[in-house]
C-alpha cells in the first residue's frame, strides 16, 4: 500500500499501524515540519498519491487529511475510491457478518444516490442525516446504529471509535480485501457512482429559498425529467450568502445542464439588492 499522511498528524502513526498488520508500506508526504501539513498532499491532493499506487504496482492507496479524522483511497488502476464507496464496501462486509446494526447505514443527504440504491439492492437501509459527521454521529447514538459517514471519507466505526479515525477506517478497509480475496476495485464495484454536479449559487437571498415558487417549480420540472434516475437537491449554506445546487443524474452532460439551469434561476429570482 502507498499511504499519503499528507505531511501531518498520520506521519508516523498510520505507516506504522499498517505494517504491524501485516502490509508492506510506501509513506509519502510524511515529513511534517509544522508548515507543509496539507500542502498539495493527502485527500485534498491525490495526484501525487494515484501517480505512485501505479507506478509501484501497489494494491492500493490510502490518502489521509492533515488531522487524520478521515481518508479516501486509491484502487491498484489510481481510480479514486471515495467515502461514499468505502462506506458501501463496510456496510456490505458487516451485514454478511452479522455486525450491521438493524443492516442500516447513516449518511448526509450529500452522499451519491448510487451509495442508496446499491444499499437497497443488498437489504440495506441508508438513514439520510444534514451535512456534517456532527450529525451522523448525533443519529448513531440517538438510534444506537455503529456505521456511518461522508463523501469525504469521514466514517464512523462506533463499535471501535467514538468519532472518525481515518486510521481506523482504511484499516477495516484493508481488513475486507484480506479477508475476502478481492481487489479494492472489485470492491468498489457494488456501487455505481452517478455524475454528480455541484454548483454555488453566490450573492443570494439563501433565506428566501424555501419560499420561492419559480424555484420549487424549476426544481419539479428537472425531477421529472430526472424520472427517478437521478437527484436534484437544493441547500442554504450555513455560513455564507450562498445556495448550493447539486444534481445527480446518468450523464455529467445532463447533471451539468440541469445544475447550470437551476443555478439560473436561484440567481434570477433570489439576487440581493
Amino acid at each position: 500500500a502507498v499511504v499519503d499522511c499528507a505531511n501531518g498528524a498520520a506521519s508516523d502513526i498510520a505507516p506504522s499501524a499498517y505494517r504491524r498488520m501485516g502490509a508492506e508500506v510506501i509513506a509519502i508526504h510524511a515529513a511534517p515540519d509544522g508548515y507543509n501539513i496539507n500542502d498539495g498532499a493527502g485527500s485534498t491532493h491525490m495526484d501525487d498519491l494515484q501517480h505512485a499506487v501505479v507506478e509501484h504496482n501497489a494494491d492500493l492507496g490510502i490518502a489521509h487529511d492533515g488531522d487524520a479524522d478521515r481518508c479516501l483511497a486509491v484502487d491498484a488502476h489510481g481510480r479514486i475510491v471515495d467515502g461514499d464507496q468505502m462506506m458501501a464496501i463496510l456496510a456490505l462486509h458487516m451485514k454478511e457478518n452479522g455486525d450491521l446494526v438493524d443492516d442500516t447505514l447513516v449518511a448526509t443527504v450529500m452522499s451519491n444516490l448510487g451509495l442508496k440504491l446499491a444499499m437497497a439492492e443488498n437489504g440495506i437501509t441508508v438513514v439520510q442525516t444534514a451535512v456534517g459527521d456532527r450529525y451522523v454521529l448525533e443519529e448513531m447514538r440517538d438510534r444506537g446504529y455503529n456505521l456511518g459517514g461522508e463523501q469525504s471519507g469521514h466514517v464512523v466505526l462506533s463499535q471501535y471509535a467514538t468519532t472518525g479515525d481515518g486510521t481506523l477506517t482504511a484499516l477495516m478497509l484493508m481488513s475486507v480485501m484480506a479477508a475476502t480475496g478481492e481487489s479494492l476495485d472489485g470492491l468498489a464495484s457494488v456501487m455505481a457512482v452517478l455524475p454528480q454536479v455541484l454548483i454555488n449559487v453566490a450573492g443570494v437571498d439563501k433565506d428566501a429559498l424555501d419560499g420561492c415558487a419559480a424555484v420549487t417549480a424549476a426544481v419539479a420540472a428537472a425531477e421529472e425529467q430526472l424520472a427517478g434516475r437521478g437527484r436534484v437537491l437544493l441547500r442554504k449554506s450555513g455560513t455564507e450568502p450562498l445556495v448550493r445546487v447539486m444534481v445527480e443524474a446518468e450523464t455529467d452532460e445532463q447533471a451539468r445542464s440541469l445544475a447550470e439551469s437551476l443555478a439560473a434561476v436561484v440567481t434570477a429570482e433570489l439576487a440581493l439588492g
